[in-house]
């Protein structure tokens, strides 16, 4: 993206009075690349000069001591490609007592979604992390005494294949989302007053830093097609505030403000479309915290729709749906509802301003699933039977005339829809079967 495009989404705030749907106003847009606080970051392949993290020698990984069970924490449940190509995930057989974790890749732009597992010679730790790549290869990231350490798995014949790729000694370290080019994937390295951006998959010579952004930082989501432009959560030194910031990889990492809702308020990024524009974004500038909604580059306020904080209940965007250039307010977006009983699907556009409960299938990796373009939302699940499967479910449609269509119903307990019975990617229509709004 060019200098000069605006990307913050406005400073300053002010409620809209008589309507349920808050919106934050805004004031002047800081234009992209002109934040004048970023020193300038180190040469691409320069470790950052006070980091406390370098670079180790490429090599296969050694024993890694087993963790007691009930210390580890439970990897992520599904991981999707930005393509949507393949997906991976740590996993285990099953009829075992103790578990024995290894990586699983999912192929899932074929006629019937299939698993591959990709075991190694020894189970890998609960606290790895998989990636899936667009050309069908998997990276794993292991932590290995105070390296952490990462590899290509692929399969070849009856077994498996790995890449060593290199290492990085630090404390922390986390896999960013999936770059959208596809080949490349990076993490996030805290220091005691900045954070560190290393391409650990993609490069010529193992993992490499580059970029160093002031401050400590968390989350990740992109804003481009390009794996250019990244949105990451920053808090800086000395404390106040957590704000969204956009860090440019083509550019030094050179870092604009992207949220400023409020001088005091913890303005975080949830996802980011790049089609579209949509941001779906938490903040605590209403009050207390809400989800909002607003468009990369737009000075119109971000609003936190009523119908998006109903009672007894957390909510969680997991998807977008890609391809409405220039319509970010027709845009579908799949959350993730967590209540007392269970877990199940919210679909909601800004333009509809209604949030509609379906019900997921059974077996669903909850908190998983991606939009087509023409709006059908695939959800991955697994069942007896049918280790590996995708349900299809179609937008429900926004009834303008209906009951609570203009955002304005109340937030009552929601009550969770009953479970569906999945149907299978290769038996389904093109369309998705139809749920009624």
């Amino acid at each position: 993206m060019a200098s000069g495009t605006y990307l913050t989404l406005g400073t300053g705030m002010s409620l809209t009075p008589g309507g349920t749907d808050s919106a934050v106003g805004t004031n002047s847009p800081v234009p992209y690349g002109k934040d004048g606080a970023t020193p300038p970051a180190p040469p691409r392949g320069a470790a950052p000069a006070a980091s406390g993290h370098r670079a180790a020698p490429a090599g296969p990984p050694s024993a890694r001591p087993r963790a007691e069970a009930s210390a580890r924490c439970l990897p992520p449940v599904l991981t999707i490609a930005a393509d949507h190509a393949y997906a991976a995930r740590l996993t285990t057989a099953t009829g075992t007592s103790d578990p024995a974790w290894f990586p699983e890749r999912w192929t899932l732009d074929g006629p019937e979604p299939y698993a591959v597992p990709l075991p190694l010679g020894q189970p890998e730790e609960a606290d790895s992390d998989v990636l899936p790549l667009s050309d069908g290869r998997v990276l794993i990231r292991r932590r290995v005494a105070d390296r952490h350490t990462f590899s290509l798995l692929y399969p070849t014949g009856p077994g498996t294949g790995e890449l060593p790729l290199g290492a990085i000694e630090c404390a922390d370290l986390t896999l960013l989302p999936p770059s959208p080019d596809g080949v490349s994937a990076y993490a996030l390295l805290p220091g005691e007053r900045s954070t560190g951006v290393w391409l650990v998959a993609g490069g010529a010579f193992g993992p490499e830093h580059v970029a160093n952004v002031p401050g400590r930082c968390s989350g990740g989501a992109w804003l481009d097609r390009d794996g250019r432009l990244l949105a990451l959560d920053r808090q800086l030194p000395g404390g106040g505030p957590v704000k969204a910031v956009a860090v440019d990889l083509g550019r030094g990492g050179e870092v604009t403000p992207l949220l400023q809702i409020a001088p005091e308020s913890n303005d975080r990024l949830l996802l980011a479309d790049a089609d579209s524009g949509l941001l779906l974004l938490r903040s605590d500038a209403p009050g207390h915290d809400r989800l909002g909604w607003g468009v990369l580059g737009s000075c119109l306020p971000v609003r936190f729709p009523e119908c998006l904080r109903p009672a007894d209940v957390a909510v969680t965007p997991f998807a977008v749906q890609p391809g409405q250039v220039l319509m970010p307010e027709s845009c579908a977006v799949a959350l993730r509802i967590d209540g007392a009983a269970g877990s199940w699907v919210g679909v909601w556009r800004p333009a509809g301003r209604r949030l509609h409960h379906l019900a997921a299938p059974e077996g669903w990796l909850t908190g998983a699933g991606f939009w087509s373009r023409e709006g059908v939302l695939h959800l991955p699940y697994e069942q007896t039977g049918e280790p590996c499967a995708v349900a299809l479910l179609e937008a429900p449609a926004d009834d303008v005339h209906g009951v609570g269509a203009n955002g304005t119903q109340p937030s009552v307990a929601a009550v969770p829809p009953a479970v569906c019975k999945p149907v299978p990617l290769g038996r389904a229509p093109l369309t998705g079967p139809r749920v009624p709004g």
